[in-house]
């Protein structure tokens, strides 16, 4: 089987998981998006959301760990802008 059969299938099967997850777990989490706090515009989820939307499957992961990396950044740059105000910024995604 080549990626391009399963890729409509995979691209909806992520679409619905992250789907639930801003659905069900991330307004519990606790925190926001730190790349969506520092730069505005959209979550990471909803950038993943959009990438696999617009994109090849491929395309959309190489989208999506850049913006994983830049999440990180934007991360490093509130947690040491708020070093003295007590607020606590966890990156949404997994360091890269």
């Amino acid at each position: 089987m080549e990626i391009t059969y399963l890729e409509p299938l995979a691209k909806k099967t992520a679409i619905n998981s992250i789907t639930t997850y801003q659905h069900y777990i991330s307004p519990h989490k606790g925190f926001s998006c730190p790349h969506r706090l520092l730069h505005g515009g959209d979550s990471c989820s909803q950038y993943v959301k959009r990438m696999l939307s617009e994109q090849s499957l491929v395309e959309a992961v190489q989208s999506s760990l850049q913006r994983f990396k830049d999440c990180a950044h934007a991360s490093t740059i509130l947690t040491t802008r708020n070093s003295g105000g007590g607020c606590i910024v966890i990156p949404c995604c997994i360091p890269l």
